[in-house]
Protein backbone atom coordinates (compact mmCIF):
# COMPACT_ATOMS: atom_id res chain seq x y z
CA UNK A 1 0.00 0.00 0.00
CA UNK A 2 1.39 3.38 -0.98
CA UNK A 3 2.06 5.73 1.91
CA UNK A 4 1.25 9.40 1.23
CA UNK A 5 4.09 11.80 2.02
CA UNK A 6 3.54 15.45 2.86
CA UNK A 7 6.34 17.89 2.01
CA UNK A 8 6.30 20.89 4.35
CA UNK A 9 7.46 24.30 3.17
CA UNK A 10 8.93 26.19 6.16
CA UNK A 11 8.10 29.60 4.74
CA UNK A 12 4.58 28.50 3.92
CA UNK A 13 4.01 27.32 7.47
CA UNK A 14 5.31 30.62 8.83
CA UNK A 15 3.53 33.03 6.53
CA UNK A 16 0.78 31.17 4.67
CA UNK A 17 -0.27 31.33 1.01
CA UNK A 18 -1.90 34.71 1.27
CA UNK A 19 1.38 36.54 0.56
CA UNK A 20 2.27 36.59 -3.13
CA UNK A 21 5.56 38.26 -2.25
CA UNK A 22 7.59 37.84 0.90
CA UNK A 23 8.59 41.35 1.93
CA UNK A 24 8.34 41.25 5.69
CA UNK A 25 11.58 43.22 6.04
CA UNK A 26 11.43 46.90 5.09
CA UNK A 27 14.60 48.91 4.50
CA UNK A 28 12.92 52.08 5.71
CA UNK A 29 12.17 50.48 9.07
CA UNK A 30 15.82 50.13 10.13
CA UNK A 31 18.79 52.45 10.56
CA UNK A 32 21.78 52.79 8.26
CA UNK A 33 23.98 51.52 11.09
CA UNK A 34 21.92 48.34 11.28
CA UNK A 35 22.17 47.76 7.52
CA UNK A 36 25.93 48.25 7.57
CA UNK A 37 26.40 45.92 10.55
CA UNK A 38 24.14 43.16 9.19
CA UNK A 39 24.61 43.41 5.42
CA UNK A 40 27.80 45.41 4.92
CA UNK A 41 26.34 48.10 2.66
CA UNK A 42 24.36 51.34 3.06
CA UNK A 43 20.72 51.88 2.16
CA UNK A 44 21.20 53.69 -1.17
CA UNK A 45 23.59 51.00 -2.40
CA UNK A 46 21.01 48.31 -1.61
CA UNK A 47 18.29 50.30 -3.40
CA UNK A 48 20.59 50.50 -6.45
CA UNK A 49 21.01 46.71 -6.43
CA UNK A 50 17.23 46.27 -6.25
CA UNK A 51 16.89 48.46 -9.33
CA UNK A 52 19.76 46.71 -11.14
CA UNK A 53 18.77 43.12 -10.38
CA UNK A 54 15.03 43.41 -9.81
CA UNK A 55 13.97 42.12 -13.22
CA UNK A 56 16.18 39.02 -12.95
CA UNK A 57 15.02 38.28 -9.42
CA UNK A 58 11.33 38.62 -10.31
CA UNK A 59 11.33 35.80 -12.83
CA UNK A 60 8.26 33.51 -12.84
CA UNK A 61 8.35 30.89 -10.07
CA UNK A 62 6.60 27.56 -9.64
CA UNK A 63 6.13 28.33 -5.96
CA UNK A 64 2.90 29.70 -4.51
CA UNK A 65 4.58 33.07 -3.95
CA UNK A 66 7.90 34.73 -4.68
CA UNK A 67 10.39 36.29 -2.31
CA UNK A 68 10.78 39.97 -3.13
CA UNK A 69 13.98 41.12 -4.91
CA UNK A 70 14.76 43.35 -1.93
CA UNK A 71 14.65 40.41 0.48
CA UNK A 72 16.67 38.19 -1.85
CA UNK A 73 19.40 40.83 -2.13
CA UNK A 74 19.56 41.31 1.65
CA UNK A 75 19.84 37.55 2.15
CA UNK A 76 22.69 37.31 -0.39
CA UNK A 77 24.55 40.32 1.02
CA UNK A 78 24.22 38.83 4.48
CA UNK A 79 25.88 35.63 3.29
CA UNK A 80 28.60 37.31 1.22
CA UNK A 81 29.64 39.59 4.08
CA UNK A 82 29.31 37.10 6.96
CA UNK A 83 30.19 33.80 5.30
CA UNK A 84 27.39 31.81 6.90
CA UNK A 85 23.65 31.17 6.70
CA UNK A 86 22.92 32.40 10.19
CA UNK A 87 19.47 31.67 11.56
CA UNK A 88 19.24 35.14 13.09
CA UNK A 89 19.83 36.71 9.68
CA UNK A 90 17.06 34.66 8.11
CA UNK A 91 14.80 35.53 11.03
CA UNK A 92 15.56 39.24 10.57
CA UNK A 93 14.22 39.25 7.02
CA UNK A 94 11.53 36.62 7.59
CA UNK A 95 12.79 33.61 5.62
CA UNK A 96 14.14 30.14 6.42
CA UNK A 97 17.72 29.02 5.89
CA UNK A 98 16.61 26.96 2.89
CA UNK A 99 15.17 30.10 1.33
CA UNK A 100 18.34 31.99 2.24
CA UNK A 101 20.30 29.49 0.16
CA UNK A 102 17.96 29.93 -2.81
CA UNK A 103 18.25 33.70 -2.53
CA UNK A 104 22.06 33.52 -2.60
CA UNK A 105 21.91 31.35 -5.72
CA UNK A 106 19.50 33.73 -7.48
CA UNK A 107 21.41 36.91 -6.66
CA UNK A 108 24.75 35.30 -7.50
CA UNK A 109 23.59 34.33 -10.97
CA UNK A 110 22.07 37.78 -11.56
CA UNK A 111 25.39 39.43 -10.66
CA UNK A 112 27.42 36.98 -12.77
CA UNK A 113 25.21 37.79 -15.76
CA UNK A 114 26.28 41.43 -15.41
CA UNK A 115 29.98 40.81 -14.74
CA UNK A 116 31.16 42.17 -18.10
CA UNK A 117 29.22 45.38 -17.44
CA UNK A 118 31.30 46.16 -14.36
CA UNK A 119 34.60 44.26 -14.82
CA UNK A 120 36.57 45.31 -17.91
CA UNK A 121 39.61 47.20 -19.15
CA UNK A 122 39.04 50.77 -20.33
CA UNK A 123 38.08 50.82 -24.00
CA UNK A 124 39.17 54.26 -25.21
CA UNK A 125 42.72 55.59 -25.55
CA UNK A 126 42.15 58.53 -23.23
CA UNK A 127 41.12 56.23 -20.38
CA UNK A 128 44.08 53.93 -21.00
CA UNK A 129 46.47 56.88 -20.92
CA UNK A 130 44.86 58.16 -17.72
CA UNK A 131 45.44 54.74 -16.18
CA UNK A 132 49.12 54.85 -17.14
CA UNK A 133 49.47 58.35 -15.70
CA UNK A 134 47.92 57.30 -12.39
CA UNK A 135 50.24 54.31 -12.02
CA UNK A 136 53.25 56.42 -12.98
CA UNK A 137 52.31 58.95 -10.32
CA UNK A 138 52.30 56.23 -7.66
CA UNK A 139 55.94 55.06 -7.91
CA UNK A 140 57.35 56.18 -11.24
CA UNK A 141 56.68 52.96 -13.18
CA UNK A 142 55.76 53.94 -16.77
CA UNK A 143 53.41 52.19 -19.18
CA UNK A 144 51.49 50.22 -16.54
CA UNK A 145 47.76 49.64 -17.07
CA UNK A 146 47.18 47.09 -14.33
CA UNK A 147 48.66 44.80 -11.69
CA UNK A 148 48.00 41.06 -11.77
CA UNK A 149 48.09 38.34 -9.13
CA UNK A 150 46.29 35.20 -7.99
CA UNK A 151 44.44 34.47 -4.76
CA UNK A 152 43.23 31.11 -3.44
CA UNK A 153 39.69 30.73 -2.09
CA UNK A 154 38.96 27.58 -0.10
CA UNK A 155 36.14 25.30 -1.28
CA UNK A 156 34.80 21.95 -0.11
CA UNK A 157 36.37 18.86 -1.68
CA UNK A 158 34.48 18.08 -4.93
CA UNK A 159 35.06 14.35 -4.34
CA UNK A 160 37.67 12.07 -2.82
CA UNK A 161 39.30 11.19 -6.14
CA UNK A 162 39.64 14.68 -7.62
CA UNK A 163 43.03 16.08 -6.58
CA UNK A 164 43.08 18.89 -9.14
CA UNK A 165 41.68 21.33 -6.57
CA UNK A 166 44.25 20.47 -3.87
CA UNK A 167 46.75 23.31 -3.51
CA UNK A 168 50.28 23.22 -2.12
CA UNK A 169 48.99 23.54 1.43
CA UNK A 170 46.91 20.40 0.97
CA UNK A 171 43.63 22.35 0.95
CA UNK A 172 40.95 22.38 -1.73
CA UNK A 173 40.71 25.76 -3.42
CA UNK A 174 40.10 27.77 -6.54
CA UNK A 175 43.07 29.80 -7.79
CA UNK A 176 41.59 33.09 -8.96
CA UNK A 177 43.41 35.39 -11.39
CA UNK A 178 42.68 39.12 -11.05
CA UNK A 179 43.92 42.42 -12.47
CA UNK A 180 43.16 45.75 -10.79
CA UNK A 181 43.78 49.43 -11.43
CA UNK A 182 45.30 51.91 -9.00
CA UNK A 183 41.97 52.41 -7.16
CA UNK A 184 41.54 48.68 -6.64
CA UNK A 185 38.84 48.34 -9.31
CA UNK A 186 39.01 44.91 -10.93
CA UNK A 187 39.51 44.84 -14.71
CA UNK A 188 39.90 41.08 -15.16
CA UNK A 189 38.60 38.27 -12.94
CA UNK A 190 38.93 34.55 -13.72
CA UNK A 191 37.68 32.45 -10.81
CA UNK A 192 37.42 28.97 -12.32
CA UNK A 193 41.00 27.66 -12.06
CA UNK A 194 41.72 24.59 -9.86
CA UNK A 195 43.88 25.19 -6.80
CA UNK A 196 46.55 22.71 -7.90
CA UNK A 197 47.59 25.02 -10.76
CA UNK A 198 50.50 27.34 -10.05
CA UNK A 199 49.99 31.03 -10.74
CA UNK A 200 52.16 30.94 -13.87
CA UNK A 201 50.10 28.04 -15.29
CA UNK A 202 46.84 29.88 -14.56
CA UNK A 203 48.06 32.97 -16.39
CA UNK A 204 49.42 30.96 -19.30
CA UNK A 205 46.03 29.29 -19.87
CA UNK A 206 43.93 32.38 -19.16
CA UNK A 207 41.85 34.53 -21.47
CA UNK A 208 43.90 37.47 -20.21
CA UNK A 209 47.09 36.00 -21.64
CA UNK A 210 45.40 35.25 -24.97
CA UNK A 211 44.19 38.84 -25.24
CA UNK A 212 47.58 40.39 -24.54
CA UNK A 213 49.42 37.93 -26.76
CA UNK A 214 47.02 38.93 -29.53
CA UNK A 215 48.14 42.55 -29.18
CA UNK A 216 45.58 44.09 -26.85
CA UNK A 217 46.93 47.32 -25.34
CA UNK A 218 50.19 47.52 -27.25
CA UNK A 219 52.89 49.73 -25.71
CA UNK A 220 51.46 48.90 -22.27
CA UNK A 221 52.11 46.22 -19.71
CA UNK A 222 50.89 44.61 -16.55
CA UNK A 223 52.98 44.13 -13.42
CA UNK A 224 53.21 40.66 -11.87
CA UNK A 225 55.29 39.18 -9.07
CA UNK A 226 57.99 36.52 -9.32
CA UNK A 227 55.46 33.69 -9.59
CA UNK A 228 54.93 34.69 -13.24
CA UNK A 229 57.18 34.50 -16.29
CA UNK A 230 58.44 37.76 -17.75
CA UNK A 231 56.63 38.70 -20.97
CA UNK A 232 56.72 41.68 -23.29
CA UNK A 233 53.37 42.69 -21.79
CA UNK A 234 54.11 41.54 -18.22
CA UNK A 235 56.94 43.07 -16.21
CA UNK A 236 58.23 41.06 -13.23
CA UNK A 237 60.85 41.97 -10.60
CA UNK A 238 64.49 41.00 -10.92
CA UNK A 239 65.40 38.00 -8.81
CA UNK A 240 68.79 39.36 -7.74
CA UNK A 241 69.16 43.10 -8.48
CA UNK A 242 72.76 44.25 -8.71
CA UNK A 243 72.92 47.80 -10.08
CA UNK A 244 71.32 50.94 -8.62
CA UNK A 245 68.94 51.03 -11.61
CA UNK A 246 67.84 47.46 -10.92
CA UNK A 247 67.22 48.24 -7.26
CA UNK A 248 65.19 51.33 -8.17
CA UNK A 249 63.20 49.30 -10.70
CA UNK A 250 62.42 46.61 -8.11
CA UNK A 251 61.39 49.20 -5.51
CA UNK A 252 59.01 50.93 -7.96
CA UNK A 253 57.68 47.54 -9.03
CA UNK A 254 57.00 46.47 -5.43
CA UNK A 255 55.28 49.74 -4.51
CA UNK A 256 53.04 49.55 -7.57
CA UNK A 257 52.22 45.85 -7.27
CA UNK A 258 51.16 46.34 -3.63
CA UNK A 259 47.88 47.82 -4.91
CA UNK A 260 46.49 44.38 -5.72
CA UNK A 261 47.63 42.97 -2.38
CA UNK A 262 45.58 45.70 -0.67
CA UNK A 263 42.68 44.91 -2.98
CA UNK A 264 42.77 41.23 -2.01
CA UNK A 265 42.76 42.17 1.68
CA UNK A 266 39.78 44.44 1.12
CA UNK A 267 37.86 41.75 -0.79
CA UNK A 268 38.42 39.20 1.95
CA UNK A 269 37.58 41.58 4.79
CA UNK A 270 34.40 42.91 3.14
CA UNK A 271 33.25 39.53 1.81
CA UNK A 272 33.94 37.11 4.64
CA UNK A 273 32.63 34.17 2.63
CA UNK A 274 35.98 34.36 0.77
CA UNK A 275 38.44 34.55 3.66
CA UNK A 276 37.91 31.07 5.10
CA UNK A 277 37.16 32.35 8.61
CA UNK A 278 33.78 30.54 8.55
CA UNK A 279 35.20 27.56 6.67
CA UNK A 280 35.43 26.75 2.97
CA UNK A 281 32.66 27.59 0.52
CA UNK A 282 30.30 24.62 0.74
CA UNK A 283 29.53 24.46 -2.96
CA UNK A 284 30.73 22.80 -6.12
CA UNK A 285 33.71 24.42 -7.88
CA UNK A 286 31.37 25.96 -10.47
CA UNK A 287 29.00 27.50 -7.91
CA UNK A 288 31.91 28.63 -5.74
CA UNK A 289 33.47 30.27 -8.79
CA UNK A 290 30.25 32.18 -9.41
CA UNK A 291 30.04 33.35 -5.78
CA UNK A 292 33.59 34.70 -5.96
CA UNK A 293 32.81 36.49 -9.22
CA UNK A 294 29.60 37.94 -7.75
CA UNK A 295 31.60 39.40 -4.84
CA UNK A 296 34.03 40.94 -7.34
CA UNK A 297 31.14 42.55 -9.22
CA UNK A 298 29.83 44.00 -5.95
CA UNK A 299 33.32 45.25 -5.15
CA UNK A 300 33.45 47.23 -8.39
CA UNK A 301 29.90 48.52 -8.04
CA UNK A 302 30.75 49.79 -4.56
CA UNK A 303 33.68 51.73 -6.02
CA UNK A 304 31.41 53.28 -8.64
CA UNK A 305 29.19 54.44 -5.79
CA UNK A 306 32.00 56.17 -3.95
CA UNK A 307 32.72 53.49 -1.38
CA UNK A 308 36.49 53.71 -0.95
CA UNK A 309 38.18 50.37 -1.65
CA UNK A 310 40.40 50.83 1.39
CA UNK A 311 37.55 51.78 3.75
CA UNK A 312 36.51 48.24 4.73
CA UNK A 313 37.55 47.31 8.26
CA UNK A 314 40.71 45.23 8.25
CA UNK A 315 40.73 42.39 10.75
CA UNK A 316 44.45 41.76 10.41
CA UNK A 317 46.93 41.02 7.67
CA UNK A 318 45.84 38.52 5.06
CA UNK A 319 47.90 35.35 5.28
CA UNK A 320 50.54 35.33 2.60
CA UNK A 321 52.04 32.16 1.13
CA UNK A 322 55.61 31.56 2.22
CA UNK A 323 58.28 32.41 -0.30
CA UNK A 324 59.18 28.78 -0.87
CA UNK A 325 55.72 28.03 -2.20
CA UNK A 326 56.77 29.09 -5.66
CA UNK A 327 60.02 29.14 -7.56
CA UNK A 328 61.27 32.34 -9.09
CA UNK A 329 60.27 32.20 -12.73
CA UNK A 330 63.31 33.04 -14.83
CA UNK A 331 62.71 34.74 -18.14
CA UNK A 332 62.64 32.50 -21.20
CA UNK A 333 61.61 35.37 -23.49
CA UNK A 334 64.61 37.26 -24.86
CA UNK A 335 62.46 40.03 -26.31
CA UNK A 336 60.77 40.52 -22.93
CA UNK A 337 64.15 40.60 -21.21
CA UNK A 338 65.34 43.29 -23.63
CA UNK A 339 62.17 45.30 -22.94
CA UNK A 340 62.81 45.20 -19.21
CA UNK A 341 66.47 46.17 -19.64
CA UNK A 342 65.43 49.09 -21.83
CA UNK A 343 62.85 50.16 -19.27
CA UNK A 344 65.46 50.18 -16.50
CA UNK A 345 67.98 52.03 -18.66
CA UNK A 346 65.47 54.68 -19.75
CA UNK A 347 63.59 55.34 -16.51
CA UNK A 348 65.65 54.06 -13.58
CA UNK A 349 69.31 54.80 -14.45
Amino acid sequence: MAIPITVLDCDLLLYGRGHRTLDRFKLDDVTDEYLMSMYGFPRQFIYYLVELLGASLSRPTQRSRAISPETQILAALGFYTSGSFQTRMGDAIGISQASMSRCVANVTEALVERASQFIHFPADEASVQALKDEFYGLAGMPGVIGVVDCIHVAIKAPNAEDLSYVNRKGLHSLNCLMVCDIRGALMTVETNWPGSLQDCAVLQQSSLSSQFEAGMHKDSWLLGDSSFFLRTWLMTPLHIPETPAEYRYNMAHSATHSVIEKTFRTLCSRFRCLDGSKGALQYSPEKSSHIILACCVLHNISLEHGMDVWSSPMTGPMEQPPEEEYEHMESLDLEADRSRQELMLTHFS
